[in-house]
């Protein structure tokens, strides 16, 4: 089962030797955060639900005196002002508080990040995973292969290393201390035994509500057994070669998380994922990885004033976070839809309250940060070298394409299964699919490519990743792959290919 990102799926971790897991998917029916702030006294009503809300200023305007004072008149408390990008996020329990903002000369865009009030109403029901158990005798086939290929216990359970050759890569170059990847996710499990070795703390936070933590574990996810995504993330990209579990696609390089998933509802506002943004820009990270799509419209549409706002605030964010030497990659989506067709449908929106059915037009709606400028759009493929059947696609839309795992594509033994095997919090391990699990790979052949030319800007690292990714073409027969190829909807300009970062 396949929903907008694979954060939204349930996988069970258990212990190593005992089983490895599959995920089930499920969608949140409930979105809230707890949270003890109240609306401000002021004379505007405040009748409302408590809401967040970004206010973005016209370029060349600050945010201090007139619409700062317009905050306050208008019923809102301020959060945390970005100064540099011109955007505050604000805090009000006025239902006409965007409405008056937009008013307010210096004003570009201002609207709500969320439809349903601060305050907690539930925790949401995930359902039960699905379990894929291996035998004792498929574990210790898997052992006796890793020691004699001198490989991690795990690794001929991952299928998807070779596929990009990230094994052959890690004997060139398994990548500098001197490049951190930030994921910006459910937080990170750095206590992991496959990652401690690389996580690197100071460049870690806890951005949710927009304003960042730094104290010590406030990366870590709020509920190991639910938010597991950022730390199956992290192990993708830079699990440690050290004689345990699985190996990472950069495993010399140091990984940071930068934690913006809501506690029980793990959904990613606009608010936290700007901080993350800026966060990573001012702390010397050189990738993020995006394995998500900001909450709670799967498609963000410029029509709608919240919405715009919404693209309006990420939108700056990212671009700062470029603009200060940092790549974004970011998953494609596990709809199955053609982001190039005319029309696509979206029935999950928003997804914090009650979604509503809606066509939308892609050229002005965007799924944010995937389709934001400059960012790296990544698809999923399985084992044969085929699109992963959940996987948006679309010409034009798609930059690469890395394993992400499809059940409908199954290796050969040991593992058994067409999923992606990283790590879980508490030590564990576990397979799991989607474009989510695409996207580290990338991510992780963008850190190898820094380790390789330290110099490189943003664009000069998506350049390389597209001139050296290798393309299959489209398959004979499918009408859904269009283009050539050099450049196509499945793949866009191909399979990343982790040898090819650290040789050229």
């Amino acid at each position: 089962m396949a929903h907008p990102r694979s954060r939204r799926t349930r996988a069970l971790a258990v212990p190593l030797g005992l089983a490895l897991t599959a995920s089930l998917g499920f969608l949140p029916t409930a979105a809230t955060a707890a949270s003890t702030d109240t609306a401000p006294a002021a004379a505007a009503s405040d009748s409302g639900p408590l809401l967040s809300y970004v206010v973005n200023a016209t370029p060349g305007h600050t945010m201090a005196g007139r619409i700062t004072k317009a905050i306050t008149k208008a019923g809102g408390k301020v959060v945390i002002a970005h100064e540099r990008i011109g955007v505050t996020v604000v805090h009000s329990a006025n239902p006409q508080f965007a409405a008056e903002m937009r008013t307010v000369p210096g004003v570009q865009s201002a609207g709500a990040t969320r439809t349903a009030p601060l305050k907690a109403q539930g925790t949401t029901d995930v359902g039960k995973p699905q379990r894929i158990d291996l035998s004792k005798a498929q574990l210790k086939a898997a052992g006796s292969v890793a020691k004699a290929n001198g490989e991690e216990p795990l690794e001929p359970l991952q299928w998807d290393l070779p596929a990009i050759k990230a094994d052959q890569a890690a004997k060139v170059n398994p990548g500098s201390r001197n490049v951190t990847v930030g994921i910006i996710d459910t937080g990170v499990d750095d206590t992991h035994p496959d990652l401690k070795a690389n996580f690197s703390a100071k460049q870690s936070a806890n951005c949710v509500g927009g304003v960042a933590d730094t104290s010590k574990g406030a990366w870590r996810p709020w509920n190991p057994d639910d938010d597991y995504h950022g730390t199956h993330v992290a192990g993708t990209i830079a699990a440690a070669r050290n004689g345990v579990g699985v190996a990472g696609v950069a495993p010399g390089v140091k990984i940071a998380a930068l934690k913006v998933s809501e506690p029980e509802t793990s959904l990613f506002y606009a608010e936290s994922v700007v901080c993350a943004f800026v966060f990573a820009a001012d702390h010397g990270i050189a990738v993020t990885n995006n394995s998500y799509y900001v909450d709670p419209w799967m498609f963000n549409c410029k029509n709608d004033a919240d919405q715009a706002a919404i693209v309006d605030a990420v939108g700056r964010a990212a671009s700062f976070a470029q603009r200060k030497g940092v790549l974004n990659v970011a998953a494609a989506g596990n709809s199955g839809l053609d982001l190039a067709a005319p029309q696509l449908p979206d029935a999950s929106s928003p997804n914090d309250s009650t979604p509503v059915e809606r066509t939308i037009n892609p050229k002005t709606c965007w799924d944010v940060p995937t389709q934001l400028p400059g960012t790296v759009t990544v698809a999923a493929t399985g084992v044969h070298q085929l699109k992963s059947y959940y996987s948006n696609y679309g010409l034009g839309q798609i930059d690469v394409a890395a394993p992400g795992g499809d059940s409908r594509q199954v290796p050969e033994l040991p593992a058994k299964n067409g999923n992606i095997l990283s790590t879980m919090p508490g030590g564990d391990w576990a397979y799991l699919a989607g474009t989510s699990m695409a996207t580290p790979h990338v991510a992780g052949v963008a850190a190898l490519l820094k380790s390789a030319h330290p110099k490189s800007s943003p664009q000069e690292l998506q350049w390389l990743l597209k001139e050296q990714a290798d393309n299959p073409g489209c398959p004979t027969g499918d009408a859904t792959c269009t283009g050539t190829k050099h450049n196509n909807s499945h793949f866009g300009y191909g399979i990343v290919d982790a040898l090819d970062a650290v040789k050229k």
